[in-house]
């Protein structure tokens, strides 16, 4: 009995030592598996960040073009802002030096009769022709200037009865 036990012991441990060594093979094999896994992930991960840098720089370029487009319409705006602004100037300018004084156009006047001077005969009152002289002075628009330059050319022919009549009035 001696004997069997221990030639069953020396079975079981010939078949644990042959379990072990499966256990190593195994352990083996899956190690490499696993390496060779992560090699090819790795390989992959590489590719992957590969590309995307060459997008990132493709961006760049885009990125880099855009902006260089975009200085060059600010510079040409700009330009053309300065020369606006110029002209803006030069028309102030000009305006500030021209005179005030615009003729009167047609389209921006209003037409308002105009009345024939009156000529002072000698017949009609003082009073009454002075009256009538006012009245055509603000319907011409005349300036006192204006209408006592009328007051003597309307009685040069009759300065002396003129004279009379003003003195009775006086």
């Amino acid at each position: 009995m001696a004997e069997v036990k221990t030639g069953l012991e020396d079975k079981m441990e010939a078949g644990q030592e042959e379990m072990r060594s499966g256990q190593e093979e195994i352990k083996s094999k899956i190690q490499a598996h696993t390496e060779n896994q992560v090699e090819e992930i790795k390989i992959h991960v590489d590719g992957c960040i590969g590309k995307i840098e060459e997008e990132v720089q493709c961006m760049k370029l885009k990125i880099k073009k855009v902006e260089i487009e975009v200085q060059r319409k600010i510079e040409e705006s700009k330009g053309e802002v300065q020369e606006k602004i110029s002209n803006l100037e030069r028309r102030i300018s000009e305006l500030e030096e021209r005179p005030n004084y615009f003729p009167a156009s047609p389209e921006f006047m209003s037409s308002r009769p105009t009345v024939k001077p009156l000529t002072f005969d000698g017949q009609t009152s003082w009073t009454i022709f002075k009256t009538q002289l006012d009245v055509v002075s603000s319907t011409n628009g005349w300036t006192d200037f204006a209408e006592a330059s009328q007051l003597v050319a309307s009685s040069e022919d009759q300065r002396g009865s003129f004279f009379k009549e003003f003195q009775l009035i006086s």
